[in-house]
């Protein structure tokens, strides 16, 4: 299998895997360039719900970046920029910027890339069996700045420190602790309760999914909303999935939700 992305769409879902199995699904820059393509993919496609990030097979979500490729794709100044400006920074943040929900479905491996790639998601599961870490300490160089904004604003500096400092593997019980999980499954039941975050997910009304993002990134600047942010709060009040939603409830049936 040629290392890749592969990005299937299917009921509402898309489901993101990252394809390098001989190398623990290691991200190389074709990868990254594939992970814009396809989060690109699924921002013009209006029914996508919610976004499903994984690794192809069960060993590893992603075991870092192809480090073999390092020797070239790295090798001056100029060229690392453009590799983590223009290709890594691209991918996380489309990821990040995804305006439905994503959840990353974690076995085995999620070290360095792979640990950004996940952190950008909003639900985070893992398998018992999963490990966590970024031991670049040992390998000479340093996380780019970006990319290690995005851990600060997940965990914080006490965490990302100890990660960057020690080059420890943290188990999945030490990394949901840290706050790197939203919730730890047997192995076997991971891409299942993946699936069943993503069908709780696609129940719920589109839109409200959409709006609970921006407003948890826009809070999360500190910056006090001014009125015409505290009046766009309610602009549900003019949508059919309200009405809809209120009349299932009030006769008690399923609602169907048209994202309009």
């Amino acid at each position: 299998m040629n290392p890749g992305i592969d990005c299937e769409i299917s009921a509402g879902v898309a489901t993101v895997t990252l394809c390098n199995p001989s190398k623990l699904n290691a991200v190389n820059a074709a990868m990254w360039r594939g992970l814009s393509a396809a989060m690109a993919r699924v921002a013009a496609d209006d029914g996508v719900r919610c976004v499903i990030v994984r690794g192809a097979g069960e060993k590893a979500f992603a075991a870092g970046g192809d480090i073999e490729e390092f020797v070239t794709v790295r090798a001056t100044v100029d060229d690392a920029m453009h590799y983590h400006e223009d290709l890594v920074a691209s991918a996380l943040n489309a990821l990040r910027d995804c305006a439905v929900p994503t959840v990353a479905a974690i076995r085995g491996a999620c070290v360095g890339g792979g640990l950004e790639i996940a952190g950008c998601c909003d639900i985070r599961i893992a398998g018992e069996s999963s490990r966590f870490g970024a031991p670049i300490n040992r390998l000479g160089f340093s996380m780019y700045p970006g990319e290690m904004a995005g851990l600060l604003a997940l965990v914080g500096p006490a965490v990302v420190l100890e990660i960057l400092l020690e080059g420890r593997i943290l188990d999945a019980r030490e990394a949901l602790q840290k706050g790197l999980l939203s919730r730890v499954v047997d192995d076997e039941r991971v891409f299942e309760e993946a699936a069943l975050s993503a069908e709780r997910i696609c129940a719920g009304a589109p839109l409200v999914a959409r709006w609970h993002k921006q407003w948890v990134r826009r809070l999360m600047t500190g910056a006090p909303l001014d009125e015409a942010e505290r009046r766009a709060a309610f602009d549900f009040l003019a949508t059919e999935d309200y009405r809809e939603g209120l009349d299932a409830f009030l006769n008690k049936r399923a609602p169907v939700f048209k994202g309009r």
